[in-house]
């Protein structure tokens, strides 16, 4: 019974530390979705000869360069390039495309006014969805290492259940809430944001993996609870009932020996009448 609630114990703990890690990863991160902006190619200059408009005329010097796009009023798709983004709780994070590297805004702030409030709810039921994360896996922890008694680890595995069970929920809502905020975003954004094509990315894998894991990890509990306490009662019934038996053997061994003893007092009483008859009895 020991081994079998430390080993579902050991399991409850790596399946919470595994949905706090996840958790916190998503949480920092700026890849819940991704995809590609449709913007204007930039004017051609000093710095910049490929992926841009010409509008000097001067074809000479770039006529050998296939990426460079001669300014026309007739051209359609030639004059837009598609960048690379992605986009977190707190960042959404674009290609530039004038220089090397990325350049990143506050999510928030792009989001719609009507939106910030879900927004901030989100972030909060994020928050939340950690700290009752790290009281669970805390609680699991202790149960495997500190439980001395069946009855302390049967009240940490309660304990451990009930704040991985609520983490659970706050998690999902926190995530679904998210989405719902990215999705009116992506209609209502700022124009030079709004994505061509776009889709969740590892963050966002993440987030629901960690999820997963975290309601396994209740389920975990709930089943080491459950067990321990119909394996406490087994074992309980077991004993009272062998504890009946016993006392019915004894209480008919008592019973028997009474009777014995009862029978042989009569017969003794009976012998003593007997012998008294006889001695005053006349000759």
């Amino acid at each position: 019974m020991k081994t079998n609630r430390r080993c579902r114990a050991l399991l409850a703990v790596s399946l919470n530390l595994m949905a706090l890690l996840f958790s916190t990863t998503a949480f920092i991160t700026t890849h819940w979705c991704e995809g590609t902006q449709r913007v204007p190619k930039p004017s051609c200059g000093k710095d910049k000869k490929t992926n841009c408009l010409n509008y000097s005329g001067n074809e000479t010097a770039n006529e050998t360069n296939q990426n460079v796009v001669h300014y026309s009023w007739e051209t359609g798709d030639d004059r837009f390039l598609f960048r690379y983004f992605h986009t977190g709780i707190w960042y959404s994070c674009e290609e530039n495309i004038n220089a090397a590297g990325e350049k990143c805004r506050s999510f928030i702030d792009l989001a719609p006014a009507s939106e910030k409030g879900v927004l901030w709810l989100s972030v909060v039921s994020e928050v939340l969805y950690i700290m009752l994360l790290v009281v669970g896996f805390s609680l699991t922890c202790l149960e495997l290492f500190h439980s001395s008694s069946v009855i302390d680890g049967l009240k940490l595995n309660a304990f451990a259940a009930v704040f991985t069970v609520l983490s659970g929920l706050l998690g999902m809502v926190a995530h679904m809430m998210y989405t719902q905020v990215f999705q009116v975003t992506v209609s209502l954004g700022p124009e030079d944001w709004r994505p061509h094509s776009w889709d969740y990315g590892w963050s966002f894998c993440l987030a629901w993996g960690s999820f997963t894991c975290c309601m396994a990890a209740s389920v975990t509990t709930l089943n080491s609870y459950t067990k321990t306490v119909i394996e406490f009662r087994h074992k309980r019934k077991i004993f009272e009932q062998g504890f009946r038996e016993e006392q019915n053997f004894l209480d008919q061994e008592a019973i028997k020996y009474f009777r014995e003893r009862a029978e042989e007092e009569r017969a003794e009483a009976g012998d003593l009448r007997l012998q008294c008859l006889h001695s005053c009895s006349p000759n």
